[in-house]
């Protein structure tokens, strides 16, 4: 009987496990799960809190394009294990999905715990079995692997080892890193673990932080590098800004303050109004009115996106009808760093392709393979996090089978 131990009790490594254990009856695996927390899934768990974003109905070509430079190697995955795939699994545990108006899929039920029940239970009837508390230290001297759990360091042997072990944001919710030390110490190549779908930091004044932290900033747009715009929302914090919006061009913004020191937002407060439309009322005479009258009285301008004009702009530009048109349709924020790793929704970096075959496994350690969040990729929120952890869970799982049938 050949035995494969998961380190990690993520969507990717219960992935790998269902793989592992469906060929177990036929070709002799015992599958082991171990985990450092209490319980599996949590981070999962705490994503679905809102309402669990499954994956995403848009057309693949368009859908492994959010995988940015990594697009190539995650579509590898998605070809064998896609959205679509994504969903009729998820209906093969009794839990139906429906599209939402913004193209996301979700549970019906919009939960994630009764599907992380249905599927923990067909794991444990398929015989794998799970030890929670064993938090991996890495080998012993002769290859065994090393497990700190309640009552002391245990050791476990295994023919093959998959390790889904997370990123590292939410450690709280056991992605905690901790594993790139070690890993480089092996001799695998790790890229270092930056934020991604993060929030990021703006010098806001005291009066503007005090008047506005925790404001919403709802019917905006978010101008990229090439002039293309995205609406949604985002939320002013204490620090700067984040939220969805934001999250969906973080790695370019964070991308752009390593290399510079600092990345400007663009922000368009009227998305529904033309550049000339906003002048033309803004040129209109305004008489004794001050300006922040007339921006309310002539364009609606408010609340938290009237004190971002005063926050942004000079006195200059903000008495000048058309450099004030121009900014309101293009707001210049200036963003400083991006919020600590911890805070992140996902992470960037992890194992690098390169130290991998096309399987998944390390190539300096033949027997090992890596899955989900640890690897080097990354992807805005949308259910793509999700679907591409799950589908490289699923090569990983082969990757390990094909390894126990050598």
């Amino acid at each position: 009987m050949k035995r494969v131990a998961i380190v990690g009790a993520g969507p990717a490594g219960l992935m790998a496990a269902e793989v592992l254990s469906q060929a177990g009856a036929q070709v002799g695996i015992e599958v082991e799960v171990f985990d450092a927390m209490p319980t599996a899934a949590r981070k999962f768990l705490m994503a679905g809190k809102g309402g669990l974003n499954l994956t995403h109905s848009e057309p693949f070509a368009t859908f492994v394009a959010r995988y940015g430079t990594r697009q190539a190697e995650v579509e590898a995955w998605l070809r064998a294990f896609g959205p679509d795939d994504l969903r009729a699994w998820a209906h093969g545990l009794g839990c139906e999905t429906f599209v939402g108006t913004s193209g996301r899929v979700f549970p019906r039920d919009m939960k994630a715990a009764p599907l992380l029940r249905a599927w923990l239970h067909r794991l444990r009837e398929a015989g794998v079995r799970f030890h929670m508390r064993h938090r991996w230290l890495g080998w012993t001297a002769d290859g065994a692997l090393r497990l700190a759990t309640p009552e002391g360091e245990v050791e476990r042997r295994a023919d093959a080892l998959v390790l889904a072990l997370g990123g590292g944001s939410w450690a709280r919710l056991g992605s905690d890193g901790t594993w790139v030390t070690g890993l480089r110490a092996r001799g695998v190549e790790v890229a270092s673990l930056r934020p991604a779908n993060c929030g990021f930091d703006v010098a806001w004044s005291a009066h503007f932080r005090e008047r506005f932290a925790g404001e919403p900033l709802k019917s905006v747009a978010l101008i990229d590098a090439n002039g293309q715009a995205r609406r949604g929302e985002c939320v002013v914090t204490a620090h700067g800004v984040e939220g969805s919006l934001v999250y969906a061009f973080a790695a370019g913004l964070r991308d752009a303050i390593e290399a510079q020191g600092e990345a400007i937002m663009h922000l368009d407060l009227m998305p529904d109004w033309t550049l000339e439309r906003v002048a033309r009322e803004l040129a209109r005479p305004r008489g004794a009115r001050s300006i922040s009258s007339h921006l309310q009285g002539r364009l609606g301008l408010r609340g938290v996106k009237a004190g971002l004009l005063r926050e942004c702009l000079d006195e200059e530009v903000r008495s000048d009808p058309v450099r004030l048109a121009a900014a309101i349709k293009a707001l210049p924020i200036r963003l400083l760093a991006p919020r600590p790793l911890d805070e992140a929704i996902s992470s960037a970096g992890g194992v690098a392709f390169a130290a991998l075959n096309d399987h998944l496994m390390l190539n300096a350690l033949p027997g090992v393979f890596c899955a989900g969040e640890m690897l080097d990729w990354e992807a805005p929120t949308g259910g793509y996090l999700l679907t591409a952890c799950m589908a490289s869970g699923r090569v990983a799982g082969q990757g390990a089978l094909g390894w126990l049938r050598q």
